[in-house]
């Protein structure tokens, strides 16, 4: 498998771990705010191969104690959860982020005990969910079958939102808060823009509209915390 980036140390990306951050090319999605459009739309080359990989974690046993995989969407690769064995072999946790969109794959590592902690986006309420995630249309079915599998089946997870002003309101998260009504953890994060998030003038709601919402979803999810709010 190739792999597309490596963050060597984070502190944020695995909760309560020090970690190390695995990027996959290719997505599913098309969302107008992404981070990580380079892995998106396939521009970002390579930065290793798979053994080159196994050969860093090698050396960062006692220094890292879990590693966090993301993308683009990890799940589009069917040779991830050989890359999860082989990372859980070595004795690391893994964290697995995900778009929910290929919830067959997300089973089987649960069933498989490859995933110790996966974050789930939840891009938007459902009816505005192909708009934010750049698609003219969009069956939602999937999406829906692995946040029921999170809720049943994982040993710890998250969902999570990214908030941009331009895509969100308050009725949106009165939608959220009934799809996913008493998930354990909910996070909502504020959009920050970057030079390779794909669309400009996007923002982040106001720190008091972020609390809002947070407030709504607090009525379903009493674990609901803000990320990137003052």
């Amino acid at each position: 498998m190739k792999i597309h980036g490596l963050q060597k140390m984070t502190l944020l990306d695995f909760p309560g771990r020090v970690a190390c951050t695995v990027f996959l090319g290719g997505c599913d999605f098309r969302c107008p705010f992404c981070h990580n459009f380079e892995l998106v739309d396939g521009s970002a080359p390579p930065v290793m191969d798979e053994e080159e990989l196994i050969s860093f974690l090698k050396k960062r046993g006692g220094l890292l104690d879990g590693v966090a995989v993301t993308g683009g969407e990890p799940c589009l690769r069917p040779d991830l959860p050989d890359l999860l064995r082989r990372i859980k072999g070595l004795g690391f946790p893994v964290k697995l982020d995900t778009n929910g969109t290929h919830p067959a794959l997300l089973s089987a590592l649960l069933e498989e005990g490859l995933a110790d902690y996966v974050a789930m986006d939840i891009k938007n309420s459902p009816e505005k969910y192909a708009r934010t995630v750049g698609l003219e249309t969009l069956d939602l079915t999937p999406v829906r079958e692995s946040v029921k599998l999170l809720m049943d089946a994982a040993p710890d997870y998250e969902l999570r939102t990214t908030v941009v002003d331009e895509l969100h309101e308050a009725a949106d998260f009165e939608a959220i808060g009934a799809w996913i009504r008493g998930a354990k953890h909910y996070f909502l994060q504020a959009f920050t823009d970057r030079e390779s998030v794909p669309y400009g003038n996007l923002h982040a709601p106001s720190a008091e509209k972020m609390r809002e919402y947070a407030r709504i979803m607090r009525e379903f999810v009493p674990d609901t915390r803000l990320r990137g709010v003052d």
